[in-house]
């Protein structure tokens, strides 16, 4: 079966369904705190360790899927379609959560799935692309992500407002909704193409040899160390951004639609980002392009020191524009250039398993920070995490170029 282009309904459906998986189920979180506060209680701290629950679930997801593609490498696309299908379900199940337990359960599992999805959704839509045309496709689906920020700010007078208590509630059930219909469309649109997939001669290699391989290229130094390590790192220091941007800004009184704009703005940039950053990595597939978009958002983060709202919100835009959907895409893209085809969605869950564990941290150390010195310096302290990406970005990219002369002497 031929290649497709970047440009497709399957690469529309993973986009929408990005949204969901980004957008919606994970950094909608960060939107909804407020509401979640007001109804439910708990310090900003403890609401962050939910937080970090949402990305334990995502961690366990994809620790359990390299082991699961080994064992059924076949069955990828059923195992999509269900956890497709039950992160929009638990969405749905999450609004309807009284406790502070029992959302952090909900969490969890929407970590889970959305992991899965995450990998699989990838692997899936990318197999289908052209070769040349896959780091343009990666663009076009990270950009549902912004499309779900663009969206959850637009709630916002609905689910910030006090006189909407319950308005997350309905927000997160719509979410839902939307997840289960995105599934369907994206289970329509590979209907065909897995039922004519064929087995391929590199899908018989035994389990340990793909298992050795997989493990040298990700933790080699001379491999892939530096680009997993800005993975974790970027993680890390976005998470904290996008977790605690909503809270600092109600906790300085601004109005919840002003602050739902800033949100929607980030969105709005990041729809650009997608195709920007697809196209960059296409023609410049480097660690340094890579790095380049860490080090705008790193200036952007320290926007919010300033106290100025014009500023912070200039810094949000930047953020959406260059580093938000930047570093996954152009981490899923240099993979796909440099891994085998057979060990790609393994390597890929590993890569998301790292970006998993920074996440994790991320709203632990963000929460620490802004109970202890306000919440202005736990939002801006992305920014060291982000810079430290971006250095690492930086050194696989000068890694990259030797490589490259060593294989092309003068």
């Amino acid at each position: 079966m031929g290649t497709k282009s970047a440009f497709s309904w399957i690469t529309l459906w993973a986009s929408l369904l990005f949204t969901v998986i980004l957008g919606f189920s994970r950094l909608s979180y960060g939107m909804f705190l407020p509401g979640i506060q007001r109804e439910i209680g708990g310090s900003y701290g403890q609401l962050g360790i939910l937080g970090t629950v949402n990305f334990i679930g995502y961690l366990v997801g994809t620790l359990c899927l390299p082991p699961l593609i080994s064992r059924f490498p076949e069955r990828k696309p059923v195992i999509n379609r269900l956890s497709c299908f039950l992160l929009g379900l638990t969405m749905i199940g999450s609004s309807f959560s009284q406790y502070f337990i029992q959302l952090g359960l909900w969490r969890f599992a929407i970590g889970l799935f959305s992991a899965i999805a995450t990998v699989l959704v990838l692997s899936i839509t990318l197999d289908a692309v052209r070769p040349t045309e896959r780091g343009v496709a990666s663009g076009l689906i990270w950009l549902g992500g912004s499309a779900g920020i663009l969206v959850t700010g637009l709630f916002a007078p609905l689910t910030i407002d006090p006189s909407h208590l319950e308005g997350w509630r309905y927000a997160w059930a719509a979410m839902g909704v939307f997840g289960v219909l995105a599934a369907f469309g994206f289970e329509f649109v590979t209907a065909k193409q897995a039922s004519a997939k064929t087995h391929s001669p590199a899908e018989s290699v035994p389990q340990d040899q793909e298992h050795v391989n997989v493990y040298r290229l990700l933790l080699s130094p001379r491999k892939l160390l530096f680009l997993i390590g800005s993975y974790f790192f970027f993680g890390w220091g976005y998470i904290i951004y996008f977790t605690y941007l909503i809270p600092y800004l109600v906790g300085k009184g601004i109005p919840s639609l002003y602050a739902g704009l800033i949100w929607s703005a980030i969105g709005f940039a990041g729809l650009f980002n997608g195709w920007i950053g697809g196209k960059a990595i296409d023609r410049w597939p480097s660690g340094y392009t890579l790095a380049s978009g860490l080090t705008l958002g790193t200036i952007g983060a320290i926007g919010v020191t300033t106290n100025n709202l014009f500023v912070t919100a200039l810094g949000a835009v930047v953020i959406g524009l260059v580093s938000f959907i930047t570093p996954p895409l152009m981490t899923t893209a240099l993979l796909r250039r440099h891994v085998p085809d057979r060990a790609y969605a393994t390597c890929l869950s590993l890569a998301t398993a790292f970006f998993a564990s920074g996440q994790i941290i991320g709203p632990i150390v963000g929460g620490v920070g802004g109970e202890r010195f306000g919440l202005q310096f736990g939002v801006a302290s992305s920014a060291i995490f982000m810079a430290i990406a971006a250095t690492l970005a930086g050194l696989y990219g000068r890694q990259q170029r030797k490589q490259e002369v060593r294989h092309f002497p003068l």
